[in-house]
């Protein structure tokens, strides 16, 4: 081997060695970011099998001395949280479809058609994304009493599902205006009104938008509070997840094992869709800004 292969031999090796020791460095950073990021969570699993006093004594152990598994079964029957859990799914579930189908609509509106009044209704959305939560809690709860909407769970869906949802709009209307025109006409062609166009032929082909709206509509909805909480003052009954973590909140004391059971079992439905729609969820954002 020449003298000019050598060093050719050596600084491919030391290029190499460099490019692999950076690898590891970022994997390194990296895998301590992630381990941060997840250890609440791990810690709030671990404190779910403690009793109240080894909550506090031990510390940031993640291993408890012996697992108690009854904080479960005391959270699921004692605070009712079984009862929760079925309200937040019905609320849940129902808001989600409501938001998915008004939002889809609106954005296929927005992106496919002209109108007169187009650029203010579209100024009106974008304003409505710096107009804080807590300012609209009032007029809400005012017309769902009103309207004798309040302390049902009926009422909750409506006035969580009538947000104006600008993000998920949005969404919709960046992919829709990416999705050629001549499938319209096609449908149109053959005899397909305005609604056979959207169902049959638009809203399926925005399924990883539909993914991406339906895991964030069920976010805000699954962890909502202020909203559940007026319209379930004097319905304990109809309390949702996050409003029924009131229930380990005593006058002098606070059960912290119970609640982080209860906290557990409302956070899997939560990771398990996460789970399943991450792949679709990613395409749908890529998707929308891309369009």
């Amino acid at each position: 081997m020449s003298t000019a292969q050598t060093a050719t031999g050596r600084r491919w090796s030391v290029g190499h060695i460099r490019r692999r020791l950076v690898w590891w460095i970022m994997a390194v950073i990296v895998g301590i970011g992630a381990l941060l990021w997840v250890y609440p969570f791990v810690w709030m699993v671990s404190a779910s099998l403690k009793d109240q006093l080894e909550v506090f004594s031990s510390g940031l152990s993640l291993l408890p001395e012996t697992p108690i598994w009854e904080n479960y079964s005391r959270a699921w029957t004692e605070a009712s949280f079984g009862q929760y859990l079925l309200n937040t799914v019905i609320v849940t579930v129902c808001t989600v479809v409501l938001v998915v189908v008004r939002c889809a609509m609106a954005g296929y509106v927005i992106a496919r058609y002209k109108f007169a009044g187009k650029k203010v209704i579209m100024v009106v959305l974008v304003a409505t994304l710096f107009v804080p939560i807590g300012y609209t809690i009032i007029p809400v709860v005012e017309i769902s009493q009103r309207l004798g909407l309040l302390n049902s769970l009926s009422g909750m869906v409506i006035a969580l599902s009538g947000a104006a949802h600008v993000a998920s709009i949005l969404l919709y209307m960046g992919y829709f205006r990416g999705v050629p025109k001549e499938l319209e006409e096609a449908a149109v062609i053959d005899g397909a009104g305005f609604l056979s166009v959207f169902f049959r032929v638009m809203l399926p082909l925005a399924m990883p938008v539909t993914a991406t709206v339906t895991l964030l509509t069920f976010l805000a909805t699954w962890n909502a509070f202020f909203l559940p909480l007026v319209f379930t003052f004097s319905r304990p009954d109809l309390r949702t997840l996050s409003v029924g973590m009131l229930a380990f909140v005593g006058e002098n004391s606070v059960d912290w094992s119970g609640m982080a059971a209860a906290a557990v079992i409302s956070l899997l439905p939560v990771v398990i869709l996460f789970v399943l729609l991450q792949r679709y969820f990613v395409e749908g954002m890529a998707g929308a800004v891309k369009s």
